[in-house]
């Protein structure tokens, strides 16, 4: 089998008390799926595994309801590949612009096509903040904070549970990850 490395980004787990799982869990569940190389990033559901790419196809689906079934916790799953995120990093059109990498988000789309319902968001004036879009995802510079930031609400209104968002401090270390 010819592997490739895949990124899992499980929307919401440890964020709340209802949704909270071990990162060993996991591992071994992912593990217990036949994905290989399995390791996870921070306590906050990243998960970086290899797999053939057409097993990465069927990757979210296949953990979504293994976590519903072996860890009792109903979450979304994002899948990109160890390219896609590539392609995210060095296309960063905001990386020069953002000061603190805390407050630099990227909201990774569930289907690439869901770019399409930011068009209009796209548009408008977000000062001080700053909105780019990219193939897969959304940038967004936040230099007053996350905490009710209606640039991030507004990415949230418009694709619900099909986006998942991750600071750029966490996509940096998921790209050395896999390198």
């Amino acid at each position: 089998m010819n592997a490739t490395r895949h990124v899992a980004l499980v929307r919401g787990i440890n964020v709340g008390r209802a949704k909270r799982v071990a990162m060993a869990d996991l591992r071994r569940m992912v593990e217990g799926l036949g994905y290989r190389d399995v390791r996870t990033l921070l306590n906050s559901g990243n998960v970086v595994f290899s797999a053939s790419a057409a097993a990465g196809i069927k990757a979210a689906g296949r953990i979504e309801k293994a976590m519903a079934e072996e860890l009792g916790v109903s979450a979304r799953v994002t899948v990109i590949t160890a390219d896609e995120l590539s392609e995210i990093v060095e296309d960063n059109p905001l990386a020069d612009t953002a000061s603190n990498h805390s407050r630099l988000l990227v909201a990774v789309f569930a289907d690439p096509a869901d770019r399409a319902r930011l068009a209009t968001l796209g548009k408008q004036d977000w000062a001080p903040g700053v909105l780019a879009l990219g193939k897969r995802v959304a940038y967004l510079w936040c230099p007053e904070g996350m905490l009710e930031n209606r640039l991030a609400i507004a990415i949230g209104r418009a694709l619900g549970d099909r986006v998942t968002m991750r600071n750029w401090a966490t996509i940096s270390k998921l790209h050395t990850l896999l390198d």
